[in-house]
């Protein structure tokens, strides 16, 4: 499986040789984002080949966002036809961020997180969440939606769990930093290793999976660290989980709210504590104290 380069990083020559920056460079004026139901009756070709069938169930998509107004534009404009519903998690932003979703996206639904944190943003857009479907993303455009397609295609073909992966072909990250390279890695071999797995990336944001499992995934963090314990909760449960090529991208604009050391301290304390067997264990322990 491959994965295609987003639009505005694949440069094509001009009439005078010259690259352009962006594919649309050359393109008529872009119209304004329309109605999910007008979209849906659109006959223009779509982004990607896959996006031509239409996945057999309702798609949600949640993408958590605080003072991302700049991007947000970039990120709704690339969603493709697929997905059904579209919650934007407000982190109190103090810039335009809702006022800007809802200006490319009428139908876009905004509901304000209860508390701080990614982790508490996304359990919030989970349970607002109506579709059968649910895929994560963030909204810095550092993840490109043209490739949601694959990720439904293996929950249509029987996988309860889906990971975008930058470390296997086809995917890649043009972001990621020798210190954030280097705590995945070692955060990849703790989570192999205690879990008895076999995935290739870790800290990456870029999931879907079933809506029926969410109590399975059980999900209370409220930081950075959540995406870790869905992936830990996945395989504790005996979730059938899959691999995508993912490729990651720079946030187009503005600083990321992740702090690579602490938040890193707090992914392994989550794989460690929520390890098959942890809580069973401590459960006994407290039990003998008694």
């Amino acid at each position: 499986m491959s994965t295609t380069l987003p639009p505005h990083v694949v440069p094509s020559p001009d009439h005078d040789g010259r690259p352009q920056r962006r594919a649309e460079d050359r393109a008529a004026p872009r119209r304004p984002m329309r109605r999910a139901e007008d979209r849906a009756t659109d006959r223009r070709p779509m982004r990607r080949a896959g996006d031509g069938v239409a996945s057999r169930h309702s798609v949600t998509l949640v993408v958590p966002a605080q003072n991302e107004a700049r991007n947000i534009p970039w990120v709704f404009e690339q969603i493709p036809r697929c997905v059904d519903e579209v919650i934007l998690v407000d982190g109190s932003s103090d810039d335009a961020t809702v006022p800007m979703a809802r200006h490319c996206l009428p139908t876009v639904r905004s509901v304000q997180q209860s508390g701080p944190g990614k982790g508490n943003a996304l359990r919030t857009g989970f349970a607002a969440a109506s579709g059968e479907y649910i895929v994560m993303m963030d909204a810095d455009g550092s993840m490109w939606p043209g490739e949601i397609p694959h990720f439904l295609h293996f929950l249509d073909h029987g996988f309860d769990f889906v990971k975008g992966s930058r470390c296997i072909a086809g995917g890649g990250s043009l972001d990621l930093t020798k210190v954030r390279s280097f705590g995945n890695r070692a955060l990849l071999a703790v989570v192999n290793r205690l879990y008895d797995a076999s995935l290739t990336d870790l800290c990456y944001g870029y999931c879907a999976f079933r809506r029926s499992f969410l109590d399975a995934l059980d999900l209370r963090s409220s930081g950075f660290e959540i995406e870790a314990e869905m992936i830990a909760h996945a395989l504790r449960s005996g979730l059938r989980m899959a691999e995508v090529p993912s490729l990651e991208l720079p946030r187009r604009s503005g600083r990321s709210h992740l702090h690579a050391v602490s938040d890193g301290r707090r992914v392994l304390r989550t794989l460690i504590t929520e390890r098959p067997g942890a809580r069973s264990s401590a459960a006994a322990s407290a039990g003998e104290q008694r």
